[in-house]
């Protein structure tokens, strides 16, 4: 009884392995990060039209494709919880404390990212 059990449970411990059956690791797919066009340290100012605007500060080198965002007083929606950006597949995606996001903006010029907060606000990312 205690064999079957034991030959069971080594079954079951190499189903749920992220090995194949040559040993090689298997990586689940992921976001795919890419670096932002431009850096993204710094101040930059969020605005919504017919709403207010606030000055958030972003981190992250030359070449960084993910970074935290520390917004001030008077974001529009609820952008006043960003705290992490990532340029994913040619988007600004930015996320609150929780990892939800909050928005999605495109690449518009040198400075300047235009998109929609997750509630269809329209957003514009300012240098």
């Amino acid at each position: 009884m205690v064999l079957a059990l034991a030959s069971v449970a080594f079954t079951v411990a190499g189903c749920a392995s992220d090995r194949t059956s040559t040993g090689a690791t298997v990586t689940p797919p992921g976001p795919s990060l890419s670096a932002a066009p431009e850096a993204m340290a710094g101040r930059w100012q969020l605005a919504a039209i017919g709403s207010s605007a606030c000055t958030m500060t972003f981190s992250g080198g030359p070449g960084a494709a993910d970074g935290t965002i520390a917004p001030e007083g008077g974001c529009p929606g609820n952008f006043f919880t960003s705290r992490k950006w990532t340029f994913e597949q040619g988007q600004l995606l930015i996320r609150d404390h929780t990892g939800a996001p909050l928005g999605e903006l495109a690449p518009v010029a040198a400075g300047r990212f235009d998109g929609k907060a997750t509630n269809g606000i329209v957003v514009t990312l300012t240098r």
